[in-house]
């Protein structure tokens, strides 16, 4: 159905509300395509196999109320500066005992295919209709133990799937639920959701809901990566995006997350639960809790829209968008070298980066500072870039080690504010520090506070301003301090070029910190 730009049917826009005979006379609606809708209806009628479904589906015809959006919080109060003028080059006073890295050993060992299966007839792209279908050609789908080409005579083994596409460099094939093609968005109302709730509750989703689930284990996601997963899936079954965030809404619900949808001017909204702020995201209050727009992440307010107050029974996991151990995505290896010089000296750091990592943490929206602050570096980076520093290091009593390490992240990056570099706001995770050429605070604390808890065992937070992030070490030296309860720290800052231990920016020698990022030591 073609849509004008509100998402309203252009009949209605031309010529009025008519009549349903109307508009089956118009060919809004084919006949074929009716008759399926009424029989979805009717089908959907019948118990549903999941009790809650009975208790939810009455929250959705009750009269919905209405809700204001709160505009998404920033991360920072003010501009971060624009450029920031070296420190002159100082040796200091060299203390502590000669350290000697020890560099744990990396056990990488290469996903298997998560599914074992090979496609070896191309996947149809479905093509953008009026209407949404699912591929009716099921491309053919080999399941063999072993990543090599398959033979001829395997062809026994030949089993279909509805959908495959790739995740982050890994092939997945999913079965679609019997009778979801039929689940519309239509009427454009409450009913309309109501309506695709009552065919998306009375198909076969079980098997797809487990099979989620599995991958999402096997494949050792975290719930943003779940929250891709599900919409990759919603994008392969449905083409309209209304239908495509109510499918996702449904299947969130099954998988236990506490999701809504609301209606804003026959426009649906998602709603994630989220116990932490998502920053530059709106939101809306369900009974004190904040329910995030994460489409709208840095694209401004939604405005009002109408929706219910209960949870789908049973579903209140909040979205936590920490990373613990990263995803088990497949290698797509690449490699790079970071070039630098400390008092005259030139140095180089090359390390190897998986790209689909990369992919993936591009997606982020801007979850709580502890979320990039706590997250692991890939193994298999990490130990290059120990390797490389191990070797410059060692023998060095400790603050000059630590120093070197300082001067490392200080100078192979150049300084660019994200709203330069990104058009918005974006805090990177270290791998992505790692990755691009430019960076501006918050980027290169993050990546410097990793390397020296891992490198040295020392304690180290995140010094917030309101426009500007540094570190703060729990070391026994000289110079610039700052104190978090009864805890004394010394100043380490990334972005303050040229700088050492004990050095803080003169504009935040007198300055309270806003705020500490707590990092967890291993």
């Amino acid at each position: 159905m073609q849509q004008n730009k509100v998402g309203e049917p252009k009949l209605f826009k031309l010529f009025g509300h008519f009549s349903l005979a109307l508009l089956l006379s118009t060919s809004v609606l084919s006949a074929q395509n009716f008759e399926d809708f009424k029989r979805s209806q009717a089908d959907s009628f019948k118990k549903y196999k999941d009790e809650r479904d009975n208790a939810f589906k009455k929250y959705l015809t009750q009269q919905w109320e209405a809700y204001n959006a709160y505009k998404g919080t920033p991360l920072y109060e003010e501009p971060k500066p624009k450029t920031i003028a070296p420190a002159r080059p100082e040796k200091v006073k060299s203390v502590g005992p000669k350290v000697s890295i020890q560099i744990k050993p990396v056990e990488h060992v290469e996903p298997k295919p998560v599914q074992k299966f090979i496609v070896i007839e191309p996947v149809p792209v479905k093509p953008k209709t009026e209407e949404p279908e699912i591929q009716t050609q099921k491309p053919i789908v080999v399941i063999t133990p072993v990543q090599e080409p398959v033979k001829v005579k395997e062809a026994q083994k030949v089993i279909k799937k509805d959908i495959a596409f790739n995740f982050y460099g890994t092939l997945l094939g999913f079965d679609i639920p019997h009778g979801i093609k039929n689940a519309k968005f239509y009427p454009q109302n409450q009913k309309g959701i109501s309506n695709f709730f009552d065919v998306a509750a009375s198909s076969k989703y079980n098997e797809l809901i487990s099979e989620i689930s599995r991958v999402s284990k096997v494949m050792n996601l975290n719930d943003w990566g779940v929250y891709l997963l599900v919409f990759d899936i919603s994008h392969r079954i449905f083409s309209n995006e209304n239908e495509i965030k109510l499918f996702s809404w449904f299947v969130f619900n099954k998988l236990g997350y506490a999701v809504k949808v609301g209606l804003a001017e026959k426009h649906i909204v998602l709603m994630h639960y989220s116990k932490k702020i998502i920053y530059s995201t709106p939101n809306y209050n369900f009974a004190n809790d904040k329910f995030y727009v994460i489409a709208n992440y840095g694209k401004g307010n939604v405005g009002q829209l109408y929706s219910y107050k209960q949870n789908y029974p049973g579903a209140d996991k909040a979205l936590d968008l920490s990373i613990d151990t990263l995803p088990n995505f497949t290698s797509e290896m690449k490699t790079k070298t970071l070039i630098f010089e400390e008092y005259g000296n030139s140095y180089s750091i090359p390390f190897e980066y998986n790209q689909n990592l990369i992919d993936f943490m591009a997606t982020y929206p801007q979850a709580d500072y502890e979320t990039f602050f706590n997250a692991p570096l890939d193994g298999r980076t990490y130990k290059d870039i120990a390797s490389s520093l191990k070797k410059y290091v060692d023998g060095k009593k400790i603050s000059d080690a630590m120093n070197f390490v300082l001067h490392f992240v200080q100078n192979s990056f150049e300084y660019e504010r994200d709203d330069q570099q990104f058009g918005r706001e974006k805090v990177m995770f270290a791998q992505e520090t790692l990755y691009f050429n430019k960076s501006d605070c918050e980027d290169r604390a993050i990546l410097f506070s990793y390397l020296i808890k891992e490198l040295f065992g020392i304690s180290v937070e995140g010094v917030k301003y309101k426009d500007h992030m540094a570190t703060a070490l729990l070391v026994p030296m000289q110079g610039d301090k700052v104190v978090n309860g009864n805890r004394e720290l010394v100043v380490a800052d990334p972005t303050y070029i040229n700088a050492s231990i004990g050095q803080s920016m003169p504009k935040y020698k007198s300055l309270r910190p806003e705020s500490f990022i707590i990092i967890k030591k291993d």
